[in-house]
This record gives C-alpha cells, structure tokens and sequence, in this order.
C-alpha cells in the first residue's frame, strides 16, 4: 500500500503525469537524452503555469462567491466542492484505501482500452481521474450489495472510470475540432455534458461565422479589443453591482471583511484585474503545455498506441475564444441563478439549495461558451454558457441530497462539475434498485 500510495500521489499530480507522458513519447519517438529531459521538465513546468495562473483566477472569484452567498443568505443552501467531497470520501477507513487501486488500474484500463479499441484517447487530467475514483468507490462502496466486497467494488469502479476516461473525450471530439481546427487533442475534463449540449444545440441558434471574437466594439470603448483587458473589465462591472447590493444587505463592515478591505470598489478593482492576470497566465501555461505534448504524443502514436490522441484540462481551450469564455463565463452565472431560484421556491422538491459556484460557472461555463461558438457564434455562447449553469445546478442539488441520503458523513458536500453529476445521480439510481 505504501508503494501504492507513492504511484497515486505521483500520477494524480497533474503536472508529473503530463511531464511523464511527454517524456514517454519522446523516449518511443528515440529522441536525445537532453531533449527527452528538456520535453518532461517544460511540459510539467507548462501545467504548473496552468495551475499558477488557475490559483490566481479562484483567489479572484472566490471573493464574488461569498458574496453571492452573503446577499442571498439561504439557509440549508449547499455550494459544492470537489476537493471537499474527495477529502471527506478519503478518510473513510474502509473506502479511502481502494481509491488508490481505483486510481491505478483506471489509468492502465484506459490505456488498454485505447490500444485495442477505436477510442484512441489518453486521460491527463490526474486530478479528475482522481474525483472519479472517489465518487465510484464511495458510492459502490456505501450500497448495501456490494458491502464486504473490497475487490468487487475496486473492479467495478475501476472499469466505470476507465469508461468514462474514453468515452466523454470520444464525446467532445467532433467539436473540440470544431474549436481547435485539429485533431492534436480532446477535452479530458468531466465538464464533457455541458460542452457537448453547448456545441450541438449551438448550432441551431447561431452561425459559427458570427463568431464571439469577431464583435466590434465603438471606438469609445476600443480598450476592449483586448481579451484580457475587456475580462478586467467586465469582472469589475459584475463585483461593483454584487458589492452595492450587498452594502444595502449585509452592511459596510460585513462587506468590508469579505473583500479583505476598507474600500470595496478598490478592492474589486484588484480582484478583477488579478482575473484577468490569471487568464494570461494561463494561457502562457497552455502555450508551454501543447509545444511539449503534441509532438510527444506522436511518438505514443507510432509506437505503443496508434492514434493515440491525448485528452487534456479545459483551460486549454481558452486561447481559442477568450471573448466566448467570457460570455460562456457570464452566462452560466445567469442559468444557474435561474435554477437557484427555483430550487428556493420548490421547496427542496430539486434537491438542495445550490449557491453560485464562481469556479465551475467560469472553468465549465465559460468553456461551454467556447464550445457553443464553435458551432453558434456569439448566440451559442451564450446559449451554451446558460445551459451550463441550469445543468449542473440542477445535478448538484440531486446529487447532493442523494449522497447525503446514502452515507451521513457525506452530508454538507458534493462534486459540482457536471460529468460528476451525471454519474452520481445515475449510481445514486442503481443503488435504489439493487437488493438492500
């Protein structure tokens, strides 16, 4: 187990896993030694960018988050978080101990299933392979049919995740075609629901020629011409509304100690432009990433999978549409405020109560956007953007109560990306029909 747990805390790093990758496709593709080394070291320092400038964009929204729940205060409302529900699931004594299993042999499963099938995708998002060991183990692991039967559990698991590694990248990649103009790579994110409703019923709204990058803006206003400029900007009109709201709410002092300041419009000012550094940053990070693992991955192809195609993190996609994610990002807030709403006035009909989630409404949400202006322009952005927040608000509120119902220690926490609520609601089905 000690050795076990060694290859799981190093696959589910991200950053290792992609470096590794890169390494093992230059090693089959018989590169020097030196740029074998240089190709793993600047793939893993790429998604370390990524994950830099990630953190700095969840330190930017996380503000508007509390606020969002402040100015509504809701009792019994729940705000999902996958790390929260992940650290929760890996205490169990009798479930925490698989999840490592899970992770492994879900990882080798895909790569089989690559080899000798025609989904010719690799999962690299480490973190993600990760939640969805948690949730198939935890869930399999609480239903009374599979209760004293470690390896029955570990098996089952491990062949759902591995399924879902290939099949939701198989699912987006047709439109991430669509957004990239290639085929060099697929989305590798459970988000895959929402980014392919966005991209199909895009084009029924919309034509991808009107895309979102294509808007003009009056020359009063040409400083947001630039992406990150108008990205700024816009946050700062969105954190100035939500503060005045809350000063009527919640009060100046309460306002004050939530934007960690005597000056909210200044201190929302910073929170916005840090957004927008944040978004550079990533997209540095992407740059850095793809530069090292396209041509790495020709070398998995030739040699160990043919056609292998990697399946990567959603920020990826950013550097595509920045004014779509934009869009995607806004709207998404709007959709899932909707279904919020109606959660309230259901009664807890729809499950629980689930507030605005600033970091699954921007990375989910603001790439629906994307996707939906791929095939929509700037109407399937928003479209696609909606339809994100109305989809996994209304999955985290059923999710959420079924995991409650199923094991009490899990109740207060959920995942919130939508793959996750697609599979927690459907295992939270099975294990009503199964014998109890």
């Amino acid at each position: 187990m000690v050795i076990l747990n060694a290859i799981q805390a190093v696959l589910s790093q991200a950053p290792i896993l992609v470096g590794l990758i890169a390494l093992v496709g230059l090693i089959a593709l018989r590169k020097p030694f030196e740029l074998c080394l240089s190709g793993f070291l600047k793939a893993v320092i790429g998604v370390l960018i990524i994950g830099g400038g990630a953190g700095v964009v969840v330190a930017a929204v996380s503000p508007l988050g509390v606020l969002f729940n402040s100015v509504l205060n809701l009792p019994n409302a729940a705000l999902p978080v996958n790390e929260v529900f992940t650290a929760i699931v890996q205490k169990d004594v009798v479930i925490g101990p698989m999840i490592a299993w899970v992770f492994l042999f879900a990882f080798i499963l895909n790569i089989v299933i690559a080899r000798f099938t025609p989904w010719k995708y690799i999962f690299l998002t480490g973190h993600h392979i990760l939640f969805a060991a948690v949730l198939t183990c935890g869930m399999l692991g609480s239903m009374p049919a599979f209760a004293g039967n470690p390896v029955l559990i570990i098996a089952i698991a491990s062949i759902i995740s591995a399924i879902w590694m290939v099949m939701f990248p198989a699912l987006s990649a047709p439109f991430m075609e669509q957004v990239i103009g290639s085929k060099d790579f697929v989305m590798g994110h459970f988000g895959t629901t929402s980014y392919v409703t966005a991209g199909f019923l895009g084009q029924f709204v919309g034509k991808k020629e009107d895309s979102a990058e294509k808007i003009k803006f009056p020359n009063w206003i040409g400083f947001m011409k630039e992406p990150l400029v108008a990205m700024g900007f816009v946050m700062f009109i969105v954190y100035a509304i939500v503060c005045l709201i809350g000063l009527s709410t919640i009060g100046t002092s309460a306002l004050k100690t939530t934007m960690g300041g005597d000056f909210w419009w200044l201190q929302s000012f910073l929170f916005s432009l840090n957004f927008a550094g944040g978004i550079g940053v990533i997209l540095l990070g992407v740059r850095t990433v793809l530069a090292e693992i396209v041509p790495a991955f020709r070398g998995i192809a030739e040699k160990i999978v043919p056609d292998a195609r990697p399946a990567l993190d959603c920020p990826v996609v950013f550097p595509y549409a920045p004014n779509a994610l934009l869009i995607g990002y806004l709207s998404s807030i709007v959709g899932g405020l909707l279904v919020m709403f109606a959660e309230i006035a259901a009664g807890g009909a729809l499950g629980a109560v689930i507030l605005p989630s600033m970091i699954i409404h921007f990375f989910v949400g603001g790439t629906c956007g994307i996707y939906g202006n791929a095939t929509g322009g700037w109407k399937g952005a928003v479209l696609g953007g909606f339809l994100c927040g109305v989809i996994f608000t209304a999955l985290a509120g059923t999710t959420y109560v079924s995991l409650g119902a199923m094991n009490p220690a899990w109740k207060g926490s959920s995942f919130g990306d939508t793959d996750f609520g697609v599979l927690g609601s459907t295992l939270a089905f099975v294990s009503k029909v199964l014998p109890h």
